[in-house]
């Protein structure tokens, strides 16, 4: 069975992403071993210095390191990364599925980003768009991707 890990940085604290969230967790929980781990943003002065964000980014990548499962395909999810169609998105879930790797981890960082060492490590860099998205929204999005990636695998009519 594939298991997918979704790493966040930042708690979601908006009812309206944390139920939609939650509607696609429960979906793919029927077709795989679907894990969220939730890690705390490093606070941030109000208008912080280059340095002090890269320093956050850097205390950030050190929890997302200790979480990422062994044996993971990782995937980072930042702006630079390929934006794929959601069939060519399937098609990556399912390469890995081919390949042996069960375990698939993504990442997504903080509302600064990930730490280039994340983005170091990660087998693949994908991006949503080249739209700019409140953070918590793109946490929706991608659990519904996944879920749609799963289904256009399965070959069920939810991918229209």
């Amino acid at each position: 069975m594939l298991n997918i890990c979704l790493i966040c940085v930042g708690r979601m604290r908006e009812k309206h992403y944390i139920s939609a969230f939650s509607e696609y967790e429960k979906r793919l929980k029927t077709y795989c071993k679907f894990e969220l781990i939730e890690l705390p943003e490093v606070r941030l002065p109000q208008a912080p210095s280059q340095a002090e964000i890269d320093a956050g980014l850097a205390k950030e990548a050190e929890e997302i390191e200790k979480r990422i499962p062994s044996g993971s395909y990782l995937i980072a999810m930042c702006i630079e990364g390929s934006q794929l169609s959601s069939s060519d998105f399937a098609g990556l879930i399912q390469k890995c599925a081919n390949e042996g790797k069960s375990r698939i981890c993504f990442v997504v960082g903080s509302s600064f980003g990930l730490d280039k060492c994340i983005k170091n490590r990660a087998d693949f860099h994908l991006s949503m768009s080249l739209m700019t998205f409140p953070h918590h929204l793109a946490r929706v999005m991608l659990a519904e991707q996944i879920y749609r990636g799963i289904m256009i695998n399965e070959g069920s009519k939810y991918h229209k």
